[in-house]
């Protein structure tokens, strides 16, 4: 998509290096299972943005994409029960990760990671509630900052977060490694202790997967 106002430098590299093509050999299934440990160190340099008690017994990771309609509708019809559910009761440690398919992804991470640990969740669930106003926007990034200001950006403050080029070459490698050696095949996918859940779920999909681990 074409961004209409003052473009940044880092969203220009974009448009050419967030293709998908080229996607390793490596695949992984429903209900296939991923080395935890290797799940649980995330290529890039960026920390993973956790909820819940450390201390539990099952890791929920999720790969996301702001613009990928499913995690969308993930996030806004089943995600504030599942928190409820097993996030906020201490049954889970939940991890959202980026997937970027493109520059509109990116962005979102990158204002996610600007308005920093406290505000990161508040940031992507409020992109993911109005993606309607933004992703089909014929000037997306003047759609992007309008919701930015309500989050509390400024114009300088928006801009330096989409020109922050070491985190969008860390999102880059977060997403060839969810390609190459977790074998992701599209989002939102899932990893539940490791074991692989692909495409959007159910809460009781997800209570299927966890209860056992946690009874």
């Amino acid at each position: 998509m074409k961004f209409t106002r003052r473009d940044t430098i880092i969203l220009a590299a974009a448009a050419s290096a967030l293709s998908l093509s080229g996607i390793g050999a490596a695949t992984a299934g429903e209900g296939d299972v991923v080395d935890q440990a290797k799940l649980l160190a995330p290529a890039g340099g960026i920390a993973d943005r956790m909820l819940g008690d450390a201390a539990a017994k099952v890791t929920v990771i999720e790969y996301a994409s702001p613009t990928c309609p499913h995690c969308a509708t993930f996030h806004n019809e089943v995600y504030p029960q599942f928190k409820a559910d097993y996030i906020d009761s201490g049954k889970v440690k939940f991890v959202l990760r980026p997937f970027v398919r493109n520059v509109l992804d990116a962005a979102v991470f990158m204002l996610a990671e600007a308005a920093g640990e406290t505000n990161y969740h508040n940031v992507v669930t409020t992109y993911f509630k109005t993606m309607p106003e933004w992703s089909a926007s014929p000037a997306p990034r003047d759609a992007l900052f309008e919701i930015a200001k309500q989050l509390g950006f400024t114009q300088e403050t928006f801009d330096a977060a989409l020109t922050n080029q070491e985190l969008f070459a860390g999102m880059e490698a977060l997403r060839d490694q969810a390609l190459n050696e977790f074998g992701l095949q599209g989002t939102p996918t899932f990893y539940i202790n490791g074991k692989t859940l692909s495409g959007g779920k159910t809460l009781e999909q997800l209570a299927a997967e966890i209860d056992p681990l946690v009874s």
